[in-house]
């Protein structure tokens, strides 16, 4: 069940005491059965979460309506508040939902899960830049999302003029200061950049979304399909191990490590859609790199070395 779930569940049943399944639904627009799922993972878990039977039952927390959430273990209350602390700096509504949970806490967790929120802090602009803000449209997208509405933008993909789109939004997702839609369409789950968007708005229309949709699940789906389209063509090269964290960073994903040889290199695998690609990586590592193969990676690098020669060789005197 996703992390939010569980908290909202949590804090539902401390204000409450005892909730039904679908009362639980009802709150957090959920279907019944997955807040049935939820309710029955947080009790297999460990968290005190147990149903009671009959007319006028539902799940509670062992302890009651005060249980201070409870059901958290302080190392739990503590990862909970470093992944959440960060974005206290950049966002007024986080750092006051912040403070509100570390009331909810035993008195016992309350100062470590307080000095996890303040242990990290994210400045998202680099050295020399001015900070980065966010996509205006980002606040339309995240409101749809939560109300579970369709919403309606026009589209641009490269090179191409705006198309109106109507979709089911799902999540939001920043990868390299670049944020993603991943919503569902007639055509089935589709990802847009948010930065090709313009004119969105959220409409009256309801949204339908998966009862098993799990956004770190599905973005991982994205993630490898744009790799595997990335990894058109291999090479084996052989490298001395102390330069292998290097190259391993230069090509991240597409980059494989087969065996260590004989001579105590190592056999990797690399990847890019072309040969001249993968060649102006490998280029500057002089003879320190050996590219086994194939032949059109060695012509590339054979050629960009003529290029480099004509240019910056010494002239003979």
């Amino acid at each position: 069940m996703r992390a939010d779930r569980l908290v909202a569940t949590l804090l539902l049943m401390q204000a409450r005491g005892r909730v039904t399944a679908s009362e639980l639904a009802d709150e957090l627009e959920i279907s019944v059965a997955t807040a049935r799922r939820d309710l029955e993972a947080l009790s297999a878990a460990g968290v005190p979460v147990y149903p009671q039977p009959g007319r006028g039952g539902g799940w509670s927390l062992i302890g009651g309506a005060r249980t201070d959430l409870s059901g958290l273990s302080a190392s739990e209350a503590q990862a909970l508040f470093l992944l959440a602390g960060p974005a206290a700096s950049i966002s007024p509504e986080v750092k006051s939902a912040l403070r509100k949970l570390v009331r909810a806490l035993p008195d016992t967790f309350r100062a470590d899960a307080q000095a996890a929120a303040d242990a990290v802090v994210i400045d998202p602009s680099r050295w020399g830049e001015r900070e980065k803000e966010r996509p205006e449209l980002l606040a339309i997208l995240q409101a749809g999302i939560v109300r579970r509405r369709k919403v309606r933008f026009d589209y641009a993909k490269k090179g191409a003029d705006p198309v109106e789109r109507l979709v089911d939004p799902w999540g939001l997702v920043d990868k390299d200061e670049i944020w993603y839609l991943i919503a569902g369409t007639e055509k089935g789950q589709r990802t847009f950049r948010v930065d090709r968007m313009s004119d969105a708005e959220v409409s009256d229309l309801p949204a339908a979304r998966p009862d098993d949709f799990e956004l770190p699940r599905a973005w991982e789906q994205v993630v490898d399909r744009v790799e595997r389209r990335r990894s058109g063509l291999d090479a084996t090269v052989l490298i001395a191990e102390r330069h292998l964290p290097i190259l391993q960073d230069h090509f991240g994903r597409q980059s494989v490590v087969e065996e260590t040889v004989d001579d105590g290199r190592v056999r990797v695998t690399v990847s890019a859609p072309v040969a001249w690609m993968i060649a102006q990586q490998l280029a500057g590592w002089g003879s320190m790199i050996e590219v086994l193969g194939p032949p059109s990676v060695q012509e590339e690098l054979a050629r960009i070395g003529a290029e480099l020669v004509e240019r910056y060789a010494a002239p003979v005197r």
